[in-house]
């Protein structure tokens, strides 16, 4: 029993990882943060938007199927894609 608990995470007392941020920047009024994702040897794309609304934070994630085999390419594209998302959707991110 005490392998199903381990396999599913069951009884864990361990608190989830959060996503260490590799990269941050302000665009019009939101803040991106790269937060890649490890898929083997590479890093994907994957990140979230941020904006105080009315006094709460509003949050955004994204994950693209793109890879990179260097953190720092993998960073910089993250932060372009977030980029992207904010000038195509804008305020209605969080509606």
């Amino acid at each position: 029993m005490s392998f199903l608990k381990s396999l599913f995470g069951l009884g864990s007392d361990k608190a989830p990882a959060t996503p260490s941020v590799d990269a941050q920047e302000e665009h019009e009024g939101f803040v991106i943060k790269a937060t890649l994702m490890k898929a083997g040897g590479e890093f994907q794309i994957a990140g979230t938007i941020e904006k105080e609304i009315d006094g709460e934070t509003k949050t955004y994630s994204f994950i693209r199927a793109d890879k990179f085999s260097n953190k720092d390419d993998a960073a910089a594209a993250t932060l372009g894609k977030g980029r992207q998302i904010i000038r195509e959707q804008g305020a209605a991110l969080f509606s």
